[in-house]
C-alpha cells in the first residue's frame, strides 16, 4: 500500500524540498508495507517554529501531518520525516518551567536510583537532555551523569547551570526516525546487567483521551506495548517491565535489558500486550473511530468559541506548547478568536505561534487584562495552571479545557 494510499492529501502549502522533507513507505519498526492512514491533520507548520514578526509569515513552511497504523506490528507513526537539523537545532521547549515536571523528574530519579541501587560508581547516560532538569535530579543523589543534547541553545543553558557535558534525555524514542538503530546504540552503552529506561507517550492514552494534539512532526511514533515488544526484539533487547505514568497526558516507562541478561519479556509486559489485543489497539478499526472523533472535537471546539465571542465574551490562551499549535492549526483558531496566549517560557514570550500567528505574552497579562475565559492549550498541566491562577479565578475568570471534550470550568 502506498504512503498516501488512503487518499492523497496535497495542497499548495505542502513542502517537497528533499533536503528538508521526505516520505518513507515502510514501517520504521518492522519494515512492513501495510500502512493505513487514519488521521489527517492537514498541512501544518513545525510545532516549535515560532515566528519573530509578521515579516516571516511569507517564508513559513508547511508539511503534511498524517498518521498511519502498521497492520503488521501495530506501530502508529508518521511517514513524513522532517530533517532533524531543521526540527531541533534551535529548540525552544524547555522542561524546567513546570512544577508538575519537576516533581515527576524527582520521583523518576529516586525510583531509578533506589531500584538499581546506584551510587557514585555508576553512570546514568541520557540522550537529548533539554535543559538538564532530569539529570540534575540524578546528580543530586550522587550518581555520575552524562548527557547528549543536539539543540545548541538548550545545551548552552544546561552548561550555564553547571551541568557541563551532562544532558538528560527523556521522551526521545518517538523523535528518532531510525528507532531500531537508536535502541541498538543504547544497547552498546550498557555495562553488565545494565538497564535501558525509556519513557514515551502511550498510544492507549492518546486514543482513550482523544489527544490528537500530541501529534506533530517531532513525534514520529506513538507506541503500544505490542509495537514496543516487536521493536525491542529487533534490537536484541528484552523488556523487563512497564509502568504507566501520568505526564504528557499518559506515558509509559519501559525498563529493558540485553536479551542475554533476561530470559524473556516480563510476564507483566506480556499481560499488557494481551490487554491491548482485547481493547482493539492492534486492529485498525479502533484508530479509524479515533479519526472520526477528532473531527467531532474540532467542530465542538469551534462552536464553543464562536458562541462565546458572539455573546460578547473575551478569550485568551494559556500556554504555547507544541501540542497547542497542532490544535490551533487543525481547528483553524487564530488571533481573531484568540488574541493572545500567555506562557512562562521566556524563550517563547514575544513570539508568534506557527501557522495561526497568535502572539505569546507574559503570564501577568491575564490579571492585567482579565479575559472572561482562558483557553488552556497546555491542558496536560491544567490542574497546575488553574491552581497558580487562583487570583484570576477569584475575580470571576473561567477556564476552557479542549481535550477530550471541550468544556468550561468555572468553579
Amino acid at each position: 500500500m502506498g504512503a498516501r494510499a488512503a487518499g492523497q492529501a496535497g495542497t499548495a502549502r505542502e513542502e517537497s524540498d528533499p533536503g528538508i522533507h521526505r516520505l518513507i513507505d515502510r514501517c520504521r519498526a518492522c519494515g512492513g508495507g501495510s500502512l493505513r492512514r487514519f488521521l489527517e491533520l492537514g498541512p501544518s507548520p513545525l510545532a516549535n517554529s515560532f515566528l519573530r514578526s509578521p515579516a516571516e509569515f511569507s517564508g513559513e513552511k508547511f508539511f503534511p501531518l498524517d498518521v498511519y497504523f502498521c497492520e503488521d506490528c501495530s506501530l502508529v507513526q508518521l511517514l513524513d520525516v522532517i530533517a532533524p537539523q531543521v526540527l531541533f537545532r534551535d529548540y525552544i521547549y524547555v522542561s524546567g518551567t513546570s512544577r508538575t515536571m519537576a516533581r515527576h523528574n524527582e520521583a523518576y530519579a529516586r525510583d531509578v536510583v533506589d531500584r538499581l541501587d546506584l551510587s557514585s560508581d555508576d553512570l546514568v547516560i541520557e540522550i537529548a537532555s533539554n535543559d538538564g532538569s532530569l539529570l540534575r535530579c540524578f546528580a543530586s543523589r550522587g550518581v555520575g551523569v552524562l548527557g547528549i543534547e543536539p539543540a545548541r541553545n538548550i545545551a548552552a543553558m544546561a552548561r550555564a547551570a553547571s551541568i557541563a557535558s551532562v544532558v538528560v534525555a527523556n521522551n526521545i524514542l518517538a523523535h528518532v526516525n531510525e528507532t531500531r538503530d537508536f535502541l541498538l546504540g543504547c544497547r552498546e552503552l550498557l555495562g553488565p546487567d545494565g538497564r535501558i529506561i525509556v519513557e514515551v507517550p502511550y498510544v492507549g492514552s492518546l486514543l482513550a483521551n482523544l489527544e490528537y494534539d500530541t501529534v506533530y512532526h517531532e513525534h514520529l511514533c506513538y507506541f503500544s506495548v505490542n509495537a514496543l515488544i516487536r521493536l525491542y526484539e529487533g534490537a536484541d533487547l528484552a523488556i523487563e517491565h512497564i509502568e504507566h505514568v501520568p505526564v504528557h497526558g499518559g506515558s509509559i516507562r519501559i525498563w529493558a535489558a540485553r536479551a542475554e541478561d533476561l530470559e524473556s519479556h516480563g510476564r507483566q509486559v506480556r499481560e499488557l500486550a494481551e490487554a491491548e489485543d482485547r481493547e482493539g489497539l492492534t486492529g485498525f478499526e479502533r484508530y479509524r473511530a479515533f479519526g472520526q472523533a477528532v473531527d467531532e472535537n474540532r467542530a465542538a471546539l469551534r462552536a464553543l468559541l464562536q458562541k462565546l465571542w458572539s455573546d460578547g465574551h473575551t478569550v485568551a490562551g494559556y500556554g504555547a506548547p507544541a501540542k497547542g499549535n497542532t490544535l490551533l492549526n487543525y481547528c483553524g483558531i487564530g488571533s481573531d478568536w484568540l488574541p493572545y496566549t500567555v506562557d512562562k517560557n521566556p524563550l517563547k514570550v514575544g513570539l508568534l505561534t506557527p501557522g495561526m500567528h497568535v502572539p505569546v505574552r507574559p503570564v501577568a497579562t491575564l490579571l492585567e487584562e482579565r479575559p472572561d475565559y482562558v483557553f488552556i492549550l497546555a491542558w496536560n498541566f491544567a490542574d497546575e495552571i488553574m491552581g497558580q491562577e487562583s487570583e484570576y479565578r477569584s475575580r470571576g475568570g473561567r477556564f476552557i479545557v479542549p481535550i477530550p471534550t471541550p468544556r468550561v470550568i468555572d468553579e
